[in-house]
């Protein structure tokens, strides 16, 4: 009995050194992935807590395998080609869909509103994923369905998030047509309103894309930092009231940021 309690004890040692290794080898690859120019063998150990003696030896097993490398010139250790293998697996197979749908989901429990998720299609935004609203009055968009970024609160949300290039092209081929009384139609009044979303975090639709309808929308970014996404709520004018509107925007903002995240994605400095 004293023999199997001491093997039991030798296999469960060995089983919390192996994790405790992976744990360690995995923060050296967070750590490189952080660093572009790569970091010396002391700038690492000292980053994740190792003996150099101990961070060299994972090193030297992740070089094996391709997931870093080690640059002679500069005596750095850097990411490897088979983590961008990996990643770009992560990017391949993701559904952002399925993972953002709990996210819009728990929103529309928290605004009472119908929550919609929009991607960048050209110079339209596509709603393709909807949770409805359980209210008797609410809005619904037809997923699959495009809409001019001026006059909606995602494609402005996205919109701010580019650059001059961007907004020219839009205003270029689409030339900005009125829908309501409230729809933006001038390039001015456009950037105008692009300056003050990226300032505030969030795009408001104030009844632009249809009369007694207001949206408020953030963007959702990918790995780049590139905003090609939107998380929108809608819903009447009425219910959605200018006093509501910053409240809402700041919990729209943060469901946002949680689909950002889990998509791997990472919002802009």
């Amino acid at each position: 009995m004293n023999e199997i309690a001491k093997a039991d004890r030798t296999t469960a040692s060995k089983s919390e050194g192996g994790v405790q290794s992976i744990v360690r080898a995995l923060s050296i690859l967070d750590r490189l992935a952080e660093s572009d120019e790569g970091l010396t063998l002391t700038e690492l150990a000292r980053a994740v807590g190792l003996p150099p003696s101990s961070a060299h030896r994972i090193l030297t097993t992740l070089q094996r395998q391709r997931f870093v490398r080690f640059e002679n010139a500069t005596m750095c250790w850097l990411i490897g080609v088979q983590a961008f293998v990996v990643g770009s697996s992560f990017v391949r197979s993701r559904d952002v869909v399925a993972l953002a749908i709990p996210h819009l989901r728990r929103l529309m429990k928290e605004t009472g509103e119908t929550v919609n998720f929009f991607m960048l299609e050209g110079e339209e935004v596509m709603c393709i994923a909807q949770v409805q609203s359980q209210q008797m009055i609410r809005a619904i968009s037809r997923p699959g369905g495009g809409v001019e970024m001026h006059r909606s609160a995602a494609g402005k949300a996205i919109l701010a998030q580019g650059d001059d290039r961007d907004v020219d092209a839009v205003i270029e081929r689409t030339g900005l047509p009125r829908y309501t009384k409230n729809t933006i139609t001038t390039p001015e009044g456009l950037r105008a309103e692009l300056a003050k979303i990226k300032q505030l975090g969030y795009s408001v639709d104030n009844e632009e894309f249809s009369l007694g309808l207001r949206c408020i929308a953030a963007p959702v970014f990918d790995e780049n930092g590139v905003a090609y996404a939107a998380v929108s709520i809608a819903g009447p004018a009425s219910r959605i009231t200018e006093q509501r509107v910053a409240a809402l925007g700041a919990t729209i903002m943060t469901c946002a940021g949680h689909v950002t995240e889990e998509i791997g994605g990472c919002a802009k400095d």
